[in-house]
């Protein structure tokens, strides 16, 4: 794997998927958990090389565990199984998956 970068800044170049935020005010470490959630969700695979050069792998597996209801069925499945190893982590989809039903507590 790459070296981790030392810088908080987040490249102007994924602007274009972190679209709700201005990319100059965003954090890499205040903010890990929107840019990696929406970098995996709607990333290109360009997107998702830049998470795993500049975050460790510990720290994506973290934060991916940390809900974030936007996905569609398969990314969700696709970075869960596939691109992190975590195919025996069991999570309710209900709390990640779009057009699922909503969990109301």
């Amino acid at each position: 794997m790459a070296k981790k970068t030392s810088s908080a800044k987040i490249p102007r170049s994924l602007q274009w998927v972190l679209w709700s935020c201005d990319v100059s005010h965003l954090d890499k470490t205040r903010d890990k958990y929107y840019v990696i959630h929406q970098i995996f969700a709607y990333g290109t695979l360009e997107e998702i090389i830049w998470v795993l050069k500049n975050y460790s792998l510990p720290t994506i597996v973290s934060v991916f565990k940390e809900p974030f209801k936007d996905y569609r069925r398969p990314r969700f499945y696709f970075v869960k199984n596939y691109l992190l190893s975590l195919k025996n982590w069991r999570p309710d989809e209900r709390y990640y998956v779009k057009n699922t039903p909503r969990v109301i507590r």
